[in-house]
């Protein structure tokens, strides 16, 4: 467990905070998304006109006896917050709890017609074939006149921005980045990832993902480089065991990127049939462990996901849900050290995260201080700054 166990833990209930308004108006949201996303029958709408009424203005209650997960969700503390205010609970719990409750309601789980239909599936489509994501894999081309490590860093630097970079081609920017007076990237140890994978073809990686389309491509991209010049033997994907977040990747995601690639064109075609061969062969592998979806920090990680960690060169841990649950969801000072938060943690691990929430570590006092001045507190939750943290 974590070494500051003092740090308070962010919770949802005072109004005016950011997981507040996850709680009181994002998740309301998604309900009427996922309501006009499918024709659902009348006793989707039902459940869903249910569960709006329970998490906005009710207390939790425990899934069915029959849900295959309850056993799960048992160990999870679902006894424990029962008959509670959805927010009076850690905030991380509530929200993994609205996303296991919205796939109950569209009867994601239960035999039926529905089964197995991914709620959110049409938007993570309409981004993967959107005519912006074309002009990021035609940019493949241009990238593959770049060296080697050039490409590595640049599909790093994809990899950690996502669909808000270009896939991270824009090299150019990186030298007027850094006399901006509050730089995008808060902390770049980017340095310190590259000798983790250094053995030339030994080494495992392992890579959590985070959200599906357009920013699972530059990650699938990122594997796809490291497997293809040798940095790294073997990669494993952890990847939701159903959908989750509204945008998190499950396999299939996966999927839908690679055909993505493979029916493109030119180097992007190329990365995808490398790709597809490593699935096949097994250099790549996916693991959809039901720890994925818990709503716990990964202090609390059950033997056998730890042991896949132990066993990888280096673990990357992609978003801003990981990265809150990989340090633990608390109001950390931000310049409490990153090593030290993720002590616990069984190997080498490094974040790539984009800003989203209010948890922070690892800043320097001055870094803190630019951004407080140019931002107030804003910064934390805006999704304009990023960075590369990594604990050898």
């Amino acid at each position: 467990m974590s070494d500051h166990p003092t740090a308070p833990v962010i919770l949802g209930g005072e109004p005016g905070t950011f997981p507040h308004g996850v709680l009181a108006e994002r998740h309301p949201a998604i309900i009427r998304q996922v309501r006009e996303a499918f024709p659902y029958g009348p006793e989707q709408h039902r459940a869903l006109d249910a569960l709006l009424a329970g998490c906005t203005g009710g207390t939790i209650e425990p899934l069915p006896a029959d849900a295959h997960d309850r056993r799960h969700w048992e160990a999870w503390g679902m006894d424990a917050y029962a008959g509670r205010s959805w927010y009076d609970v850690p905030w991380l719990w509530s929200e993994s709890w609205f996303y296991r409750r919205l796939l109950h309601a569209v009867g994601y789980f239960a035999p039926g017609p529905w089964q197995g239909i991914d709620p959110f599936r049409p938007s993570k489509l309409a981004e993967l074939d959107s005519p912006a994501t074309d002009e990021e894999l035609a940019a493949l081309d241009d990238l593959a006149r770049q060296p080697v490590d050039e490409r590595a860093r640049a599909l790093l630097h994809g990899s950690l921005w996502g669909n808000r970079a270009d896939l991270g081609f824009r090299l150019s920017a990186e030298g007027a980045e850094e006399t901006a007076a509050v730089p995008a990237l808060v902390a770049d140890d980017s340095e310190r990832l590259w000798p983790l994978l250094g053995a030339p073809g030994t080494g495992t990686l392992c890579l959590v993902a985070d959200n599906a389309g357009r920013e699972l491509v530059p990650d699938l991209l990122l594997i796809a480089h490291l497997l293809a010049h040798g940095r790294v033997a073997r990669a494993v994907l952890h990847v939701k065991p159903y959908p989750y977040y509204v945008s998190d990747a499950t396999t299939a995601d996966v999927v839908d990127a690679v055909r993505r690639l493979t029916g493109a064109e030119g180097a992007a075609a190329e990365y995808g049939r490398g790709l597809w061969a490593a699935l096949t062969d097994g250099r790549l592998t996916l693991r959809a462990h039901p720890f994925s979806c818990a709503p716990l920090p990964y202090a609390d990680m059950p033997d056998g996901l730890r042991a896949d960690f132990a066993a990888a060169a280096l673990t990357v841990v992609k978003g801003d849900l990981n990265y809150r649950r990989l340090v633990g969801d608390r109001y950390w000072p931000p310049t409490t050290p990153f090593a030290e938060v993720t002590a616990y943690f069984p190997g080498p691990v490094a974040a790539l995260r984009t800003l989203k929430s209010d948890v922070i570590t690892g800043l320097t006092a001055d870094t803190e201080a630019a951004l407080v001045a140019a931002e107030e507190q804003r910064w934390r939750t805006g999704g304009t700054h990023a960075l590369v943290q990594v604990r050898t």
